[in-house]
């Protein structure tokens, strides 16, 4: 299987892909708006990179409830900051924004990924990832970004999330994506409690049987907390063990916050399925 971001082509066959995470706000949940400061951004991103980061995300609007975040001040957060990865690395650039103008805007300064946490409901992001060439995530969620769903209910969690994203995909390649370009995310946490996050861990190879790239977006979750009786801070070793159940069950992508770990875990995940190919 392949993947193809921006002008880069990557086989995922064995091997998993790591994002390493930038938050462009104040009020990240993990980082707490550490690097809100654009030289602490970008030595971060530096950071991730020598790492061994394969792509970066570049946020301007965390998923939870907060302080509304208009779409120019979310450009205005984003949109310098792709330009200047951009300018400094050689790797693919995501942006998360559930917002077709942001996307556009975040393209014409660098961006090759439009990492969408609201499932495409903006009816302009599709149409300019294809415009553009660009490569898209279709992530579930029961109600929409930055929206409480404390007690979320499902008729049937498996069977809706797949339903859901399988109808997503449909439609990213309906409007002329090719689906080397289209992955999905199963949202964990995101309208999701503790436990219906680790039934669909658990059943990651629902996703892959689609066919697509899968995305996991695992790192220092709230799951993970509530598994581990761990602070935020300190859920390394759960991210880990997420992440590796995840690669076993055919995730190709890890979006995660400590790159140096997760390299590790995908180099030696990838080591082991590809001898076991042979």
């Amino acid at each position: 299987m392949f993947l193809d971001l921006g002008d880069t082509r990557f086989d995922i066959t064995t091997r998993a892909l790591v994002m390493g995470i930038l938050n462009r706000t104040p009020d990240s949940f993990y980082d707490k708006g550490r690097y809100w400061g654009f030289d602490d951004f970008l030595a971060k991103a530096q950071q991730l990179v020598d790492e061994g980061a394969d792509f970066l995300d570049v946020g301007g609007s965390k998923a939870g409830p907060g302080p509304e975040v208009t779409p120019q001040e979310e450009m205005d957060r984003v949109v310098p900051a792709v330009a200047a990865l951009r300018e400094r690395f050689d790797v693919p650039i995501s942006v998360d924004t559930f917002r077709a103008s942001v996307f556009e805007e975040s393209i014409l300064a660098g961006a090759c990924v439009g990492n969408d946490i609201s499932g495409f409901a903006d009816p302009g992001f599709l149409p300019v990832a294809a415009a553009h060439g660009a490569s898209v995530v279709c992530t579930h969620v029961r109600i929409g970004p930055r929206i409480p769903d404390p007690e979320p209910i499902y008729g049937d969690l498996r069977s809706d999330v797949v339903d859901f994203l399988e109808r997503r995909a449909v439609a990213a390649i309906g409007a002329g994506i090719p689906k080397q370009r289209v992955m999905i995310d199963a949202g964990l946490d995101l309208g999701k409690t503790p436990t219906q996050s680790l039934e669909l861990l658990r059943h990651s190879d629902d996703l892959v049987a689609l066919g697509h790239p899968v995305f996991l977006s695992a790192s220092n979750k709230g799951f993970i907390g509530e598994v581990t009786g761990a602070e935020l801070d300190d859920r390394r070793f759960g991210n880990i063990g997420a992440h590796a159940l995840g690669i076993a069950l055919g995730c190709r992508v890890l979006r995660a916050h400590d790159v140096k770990s997760n390299r590790r875990i995908a180099d030696t995940m990838s080591a082991v399925l590809l001898q076991r190919r042979n």
